[in-house]
């Protein structure tokens, strides 16, 4: 299963500073047979070179020295150590921790070691076997089990069931734990958080499932398979701009190159929920740029995959709110909707009498002079740019009324 980023740096971390922290004195004794206690340890005279029964002498080096040995030697990558910390085994663990130490030191901690009894050997022995069992770290599957467990106890409180769909969130960003979440029960309890009354549960529900599915085919389709998108709909109309706009993500990461998304769109009545966010006066505007890329997206996926072309992109009406988008003095959205419109004229299905009849020229040619006096200094190079999108979307305009 693939890892989520940071997880072996954590392991690769908590394993060296245990190599440092724990003492010689207990390593030795845990890693040597007992009969080879008194003698585990020698410091050579002079050059302060350690020699140990578990090997040749070694000089002290760092942790870099010894993961690249252990590349050149054929181990295998950090990850794929046992104790992914960079050591392929407690030895080679203890000749870093040993190379590392004060010879001084090891000197007096190899005579107290001669003072154990072989039962004693044996205990701590055991100690710090259990303790390394307990620094191991969890995989992505079991992590992605606990999470899911709690969001199916009922009893738990809103922060832990908050806090579980935050782990799957960044769990699921891999496409392989994506594809694990339903195998492993997952992702029905996420949908079904979608209708809990809390709003942040909801909100992070949303976004848990638009990850999990963005360019992946199985997931959306599973999500598709279990009805979801017809709450995601619901929920674009939210008053709450961010639960609408967490939806409208979901939404788009769902459809996204997928026919059948689509369709199941265009069944909810998803067009009708969009242009509710185009034509209300009281909606964020940065939630209008995500309604008019979701636009711009599948009318570039219809014209690209010959596939048949949604009935909602050619509808007047619907046309008229997205001219009417123009009319709003904003850079960003201007450029977001003249692309849209852009990849609507060149659908084979657009009538360019319907954008005509909306006065697209007129409201392109009042852009063009607004663009020109009002643009802001600092805004002057993004206004040239807009300004030259304008003029393509108004010569295709023209191209598509003379093949009337």
């Amino acid at each position: 299963m693939a890892k989520t980023r940071g997880h072996s740096s954590k392991r690769l971390t908590r394993h060296v500073l245990l190599a440092v922290s724990l003492s010689v004195s207990v390593l030795l004794p845990l890693l040597l047979p007992a009969a080879a206690a008194t003698t585990a340890v020698a410091v050579a005279e002079g050059d302060g070179e350690i020699k140990s029964a578990l090997g040749a002498g070694r000089h002290g080096k760092d942790k870099g020295e010894l993961v690249a040995e252990g590349d050149t030697a054929g181990g295998g990558s950090v990850e794929d150590d046992e104790f992914a910390g960079g050591f392929g085994s407690l030895d080679s663990m203890l000749q870093w921790a040993i190379g590392n130490s004060d010879p001084e030191k090891l000197k007096e901690e190899a005579a107290d070691v001669q003072k154990l009894s072989a039962d004693e050997l044996l205990k701590r022995r055991e100690e710090i076997k259990e303790l390394m069992e307990k620094l191991k770290m969890p995989s992505d599957a079991d992590l992605m089990k606990i999470a899911i467990a709690d969001l199916k106890n009922s009893s738990i409180s809103l922060e832990d069931r908050q806090r579980a769909l935050q782990e799957l969130l960044v769990l699921v960003e891999p496409i392989d734990n994506a594809n694990d979440l339903d195998k492993l029960g997952g992702l029905l309890p996420v949908i079904q958080e979608l209708n809990n009354a809390d709003e942040e549960i909801r909100i992070t529900s949303a976004w848990v499932l638009g990850t999990a599915s963005q360019n992946n085919a199985l997931v959306q389709n599973q999500i598709l398979g279990y009805g979801a998108l017809a709450r995601l709909v619901k929920m674009g109309y939210s008053s709450s701009t961010e639960e609408a706009a967490k939806a409208l993500y979901a939404i788009s990461a769902l459809i996204r190159n997928n026919v059948n998304g689509q369709e199941a769109f265009h069944s909810e009545n998803g067009s009708a929920m969009l242009q509710h966010i185009l034509v209300s006066d009281n909606i964020d505007v940065r939630l209008q740029k995500k309604a008019v890329f979701l636009v711009t997206d599948l009318a570039d996926f219809q014209l690209n995959s010959g596939n048949p072309q949604l009935p909602f992109l050619s509808d007047r009406l619907f046309l008229k709110s997205v001219v009417d988008m123009l009319s709003r003095f904003d850079l960003d959205l201007h450029e977001k909707v003249l692309l849209a419109i852009k990849s609507i004229l060149k659908l084979s299905s657009t009538d360019a009498e319907d954008f005509e009849s909306h006065d697209l020229e007129g409201v392109l040619l009042r852009l063009g002079v607004q663009l020109e006096d009002l643009t802001p200094e600092d805004q002057k190079e993004f206004a040239g740019e807009v300004d030259a999108l304008r003029r393509e979307v108004q010569t295709l305009f023209q191209q598509k009324l003379k093949q009337k």
